[in-house]
């Protein structure tokens, strides 16, 4: 039996907290090279999250081109699915580097062709149990629905 279904500020404090305290996401882009799924590290700042890759995969040249991205945090059971758009960060900040490689455990500025991404969400979603689907809706063109 499923737990009984978070209210919605319930879930946005939930959702808040995995984007704070967990280190990887699921990292989905399409482009001419076809759809791509990949795990990567990320930081959240609070209102974005920073990704790095290498420059020359198909995940860095379909975020760059598109400018679109869709991620997904956390199991299954306990998903947070966040929409946003992108953009390339071309002068990376001492301190967000600093900030990055501390909560990662990885410092790509150390690593020869690294690029890194700034993803704002526009929708996130949030649900653990089919209980939750119908209230999964969090944040809609970039504002949060609940306090």
């Amino acid at each position: 039996m499923p737990e009984p279904a978070r209210n919605a500020e319930q879930r946005r404090r939930d959702t808040l907290h995995r984007l704070e305290h967990d280190e990887d996401v699921w990292v989905a882009t399409a482009g001419a090279d076809g759809p791509y799924l990949v795990p990567l590290s990320f930081l959240w700042d609070g209102d974005t999250l920073l990704l790095a890759t290498p420059s020359s995969s198909p995940t860095a040249r379909n975020l760059g081109a598109t400018g679109r991205v869709r991620l997904g945090v956390g199991p299954t059971r306990d998903v947070v699915m966040i929409d946003g758009t992108v953009e390339v960060v071309e002068d990376l900040a001492e301190d967000t580097g600093d900030a990055f490689a501390a909560k990662t455990g990885f410092d790509p500025r150390k690593l020869s062709g690294y690029a890194y991404f700034r993803v704002r969400p526009v929708r996130i979603q949030a649900w653990r149990e089919a209980n939750e689907i119908a209230g999964r809706d969090l944040m809609r063109d970039g504002r949060w629905l609940v306090a």
